[in-house]
């Protein structure tokens, strides 16, 4: 079974959900058989490689409300990230384009290292206060996974892995798929939102058990992709 899973670097639901979706695979009977294909999306296609803001007064900004409503906004999401043992500082986040990251999971990607790319540069951005549209920064964080530095730069320096940012985006839209993240089941089934662990494996296994086109259908989990 394939999984794709649509997610945004600079998305906190997509740290958390990505850690949700970890935690169900292990849990599922036939993970040995599900491969995991991430996708790339973005919350923001025309953000700057840096706002020079602070996130509480980026989504202050974005959803027109008091900079202290955001701010208690992104301590329950801080919160609900720690339930899955991840620790947030989006007090120190830097918002900031991340088109050119995306491209450089796709260059991990042909080097069999796109899971742990994405991690790396997830926790970079949500803990460390990482610059997520700062190339030399982000050559950095690829290369602490493995991926090699020159040809991280070399990326950077062009328009390498543009066409495969675009075309993950392109097949998102024809599903449907407005909210990230999304998990897609054999193209058939999608998953939308941070959902808890056990409705991630309620929803493997009912695309496992339905895999010959019955579909099983239960609070927007395991049902029929839009587009599909």
């Amino acid at each position: 079974m394939l999984v794709e899973i649509w997610a945004d670097i600079a998305c906190p639901w997509c740290y958390i959900g990505k850690r949700r979706f970890e935690g169900a695979l292990a849990r599922f009977e036939q993970r040995e058989r599900v491969e995991v294909a991430w996708r790339s999306f973005e919350l923001d296609p025309a953000a700057p490689r840096t706002h020079g803001v602070s996130m509480n007064a980026l989504l202050a900004r974005k959803y027109g409300m008091p900079e202290s409503q955001a701010a208690a906004l992104n301590e329950h999401v801080t919160a609900e990230a720690a339930k899955e043992g991840l620790e947030y500082h989006l007090e120190f986040a830097r918002p900031g384009n991340t088109f050119d990251a995306h491209r450089l999971t796709h260059l991990a990607a042909s080097q069999r290292l796109r899971t742990v790319a994405l991690e790396r540069l997830m926790r970079a951005y949500f803990t460390e206060g990482a610059e997520i549209g700062d190339h030399a920064t982000l050559a950095r964080l690829v290369a602490e996974v493995g991926v090699d530095a020159g040809a991280a730069r070399a990326v950077l320096a062009g328009d390498a892995y543009a066409a495969d940012v675009r075309a993950d985006e392109r097949r998102a839209r024809a599903l449907g798929v407005s909210g990230v993240p999304f998990f897609a089941l054999d193209a058939r089934y999608g998953v939308s939102g941070a959902q808890p662990s056990e409705a991630l494996l309620d929803a493997l296994r009912r695309a496992w058990e339905s895999r010959e086109g019955i579909a099983a259908s239960s609070g927007g989990v395991a049902t029929r992709a839009p587009g599909s």
